[in-house]
C-alpha cells in the first residue's frame, strides 16, 4: 500500500505543472465581439432612426396636418422649438416639435 502512494506521488512530483493560461486577449476579444454586436444591433439603427425622425421635424411646414402629443392638427406657424397647431376652428395650441409622431 505504501509503494502504491511513494509511485503516485512521483508521478504527481515528476508531471509538469499545468501553466497558467494567458486569458487576457480571451477577454479582450470577447469584449469586442459585445460592444461590435450592440453597435450593429442596437446603436446604428437607433442612429438611423433619429436622423430620419430629425429630418421628419425639420420639412414640416405651414399647412400641413401632425399628430402631436396624441392630437391631430394643422401647423398654423413653426418656431426653432415649437408649433402652433389649430385642433379645430379657432383653437390654436402650441406644442413641442418633439412631440410630433407623424405627418399626413
Amino acid at each position: 500500500m505504501n509503494e502504491t502512494i511513494e509511485v503516485a506521488n512521483q508521478v504527481t512530483q515528476n508531471a509538469p505543472m499545468p501553466q497558467p493560461q494567458d486569458g487576457m486577449w480571451g477577454m479582450v476579444i470577447y469584449c469586442i465581439v459585445i460592444m461590435a454586436i450592440l453597435y450593429l444591433f442596437m446603436i446604428r439603427p437607433n442612429k438611423r432612426r433619429m436622423a430620419e425622425y430629425q429630418k421628419m421635424l425639420d420639412s414640416i411646414k405651414v399647412g400641413n396636418r401632425v399628430l402631436a402629443a396624441g392630437i391631430y392638427g394643422t401647423v398654423k406657424k413653426v418656431n426653432d422649438k415649437t408649433l402652433d397647431l389649430e385642433i379645430a376652428k379657432g383653437v390654436v395650441i402650441e406644442v413641442s416639435k418633439n412631440a410630433v409622431a407623424s405627418i399626413e
